[in-house]
């Protein structure tokens, strides 16, 4: 079959610029040694995570259906999430931090559809379906995670990136592919490993997003909860690691209690990490991240908003303390005793309020950036926007009036006032004049011949964020990354080993005649000697048939593939492990 991304109302509600990272999960790409390589992380998993893992995670997956013989289709996926109010999304590879925890706002559950190959079935850099599915989907059928993750996606979408972030996003996301791919030159993958060193150590100052994908990884990829002594498993990232989630639990990784300080703790994403932090409960974490946004210019505003927006060179947007909201490429600002008098954006810019794009003032309109004084009048006391009609009129800010406004700052604003913008509370918060002069001491700010002159009005900067107050204002339909994801090669040998595992899975599944087995067996020992997993499959299927004197000839070739390739003796015990020691399903 084939499945497609239906089935789930939330969709319908993403806006396009988010539509624009969602591809179609082609279940039929999916190879019967990636089906192979599902069922033994799985069967793994829920042997060992059933011990190690947060309650919620063997209860999440019946909720989610996560089943352990079969990669999940999305359709069926947000059939079943619809029921506890989320759904799933194909993307390819890593997509952008920013569009990544925005879909989390809008509870859906982003999967790298592509899965690791048979070499990495430890452990891969690189999102998959196995690390987003069987990691990230069963622990948030537990409710008070599920609204961590949205509140998470709610704020982390608007913390400001700097300039290297991007950079960052697409070293890694270029390192990820490389180790992912199979005969990847070591060349290439040393470059893009320096690469990502070089941005590491100099990144500078950590930006919002820097620091709040700290806490992401910490919490959401890589978290323990519980005490630091007995800790249990909830990030998705070990709890998709059948490597880290046993490393994890061992003396030579430490353990932490989580606090606000891990957004200061980086991470390499490409090794196994040398500490984890532990939370008492998933309460803590929504407690931590309140802690975090408090901090963030966001809520902050001022400023060091601005001047973040400014360093960021990208989309952002202010809020005023009436309401208006200024969204553009922020280009500069005017800084007088601490506090910001002038700010200025650069090429197109739009002006809303609660989201909602003001009718006139969208980027065509003010397509050649826009800049407003902000704060106070000098000498005195009533801002703008608290002024009554009365006061209004005693200023001779009113319509038909031509009047010269001397800020705080020395910026002033001369010229005929054509009409003012009122909030819904009456205040007003725009006013445009025409045959306008602006300055800031002797330097021009506008000059009469540029057109009509619109300025904001606000006497403080509450909130800074990235990206734009109303998403429609902007064409974001821009995204298109540097590297593409490398799929697996078709050579004929390939071929005929895919054709082995499906003739196993076939039998194993009712749907192939158990005497094949011997010839399978025969045909990969002789063509394809250094393949392990099929080996374990067959042994499987013998063990259950009793078929004693076939299985000893498994075991022994098992045992010499152990001699030629030792950094898979440990998965080839842990699969047999499973068929000697613990057959026993999740039911």
């Amino acid at each position: 079959m084939s499945a497609t991304i239906e089935s789930n109302p939330l969709l319908d509600k993403l806006p396009k610029h988010l539509r624009q990272f969602i591809k179609p999960q082609d279940y039929d790409d999916y190879t019967p040694i990636n089906q192979a390589v599902w069922r033994y992380v799985m069967r793994k998993n829920v042997d060992y995570l059933s011990k190690v893992a947060h309650k919620s995670y063997l209860d999440g997956l019946r909720k989610t259906g996560i089943e352990i013989e079969n990669i999940p289709s999305m359709y069926g996926m947000n059939r079943i999430l619809k029921e506890i109010g989320w759904a799933a999304v194909a993307v390819d590879g890593f997509i952008p931090p920013n569009a990544f925890m925005e879909f989390q706002a809008y509870n859906v559950l982003v999967i790298a559809s592509d899965i690791r190959q048979l070499e990495h079935i430890e452990y891969t850099p690189a999102p998959d379906i196995i690390h987003e599915g069987a990691g990230h989907a069963p622990i948030i059928a537990n409710p008070e995670y599920a609204e961590y993750l949205r509140r998470f996606g709610e704020i982390g979408c608007k913390a400001i990136s700097s300039a290297r972030d991007y950079e960052m996003y697409e070293a890694i996301r270029l390192l990820s592919i490389l180790k992912e791919a199979e005969d990847t030159p070591q060349e290439d993958i040393d470059a893009a490993e320096k690469r990502v060193d070089e941005l590491q150590n100099n990144m500078g100052e950590l930006s919002e997003m820097a620091l709040i994908r700290n806490l992401h990884w910490w919490t959401v990829e890589y978290g323990l909860i519980g005490t630091v002594d007995n800790p249990k498993i909830y990030g998705a990232g070990l709890l998709s690691s059948i490597g880290e989630s046993t490393w994890c639990m061992t003396d030579n990784v430490k353990k932490l209690p989580y606090d606000i300080n891990a957004a200061y703790q980086s991470f390499d994403i490409t090794k196994p990490q040398p500490q984890l932090y532990v939370t008492p409960d998933f309460a803590h974490l929504n407690s931590v991240l309140e802690e975090f946004a408090n901090k963030m210019a966001l809520r902050t505003g001022g400023l060091s908003g601005i001047n973040k927006l400014i360093q960021s060179n990208a989309l952002g947007t202010i809020e005023l303390s009436t309401g208006l909201q200024v969204s553009g490429v922020f280009a500069n600002v005017i800084e007088d005793d601490g506090k910001s008098v002038y700010i200025q954006t650069t090429g197109a810019t739009a002006l809303s309020y609660r989201e909602k794009e003001l009718v006139g003032h969208g980027t065509l309109y003010h397509a050649e950036g826009f800049g407003s004084p902000i704060g106070k009048l000098k000498g005195i006391n009533l801002a703008i926007e608290d002024m009554s009609p009365r006061d209004l009129q005693a200023y001779a800010i009113y319509e038909g009036e031509r009047v010269t406004l001397e800020f705080e700052g020395n910026i002033k604003v001369s010229g005929e006032i054509i009409t003012g913008t009122r909030n819904l509370q009456g205040k007003i918060i725009l006013i445009s004049f025409k045959d306008c002069t602006v300055t800031h001491n002797d330097t021009v700010l506008f000059q009469p011949e540029w057109g009509v002159y619109d300025m904001a009005v606000g006497k403080k900067v509450v909130s800074a964020f990235s990206g734009p107050a109303d998403v429609n204002s902007f064409d974001l339909i821009t995204h298109v990354p540097s590297s593409q994801t490398i799929k697996a090669k078709k050579s004929p040998a390939r071929q005929e080993l895919e054709g082995l595992y499906q003739t196993v899975r076939n039998i194993r599944e009712g749907k192939g005649e158990y005497t094949a087995l011997e010839s399978v067996f025969a045909t990969l020992k002789q063509n394809h000697p250094n393949d392990w997993l099929l080996s374990v499959e067959i042994a499987e299927l013998l063990k259950k048939n009793n078929t004693n004197e076939l299985l000893q000839q498994v075991m022994a070739h098992l045992d010499t593939v152990k001699s030629n390739r030792p950094e898979v003796v440990h998965l080839i015990d842990g699969g047999l492990e499973l068929i000697f020691e613990k057959e026993r399903s999740l039911d």
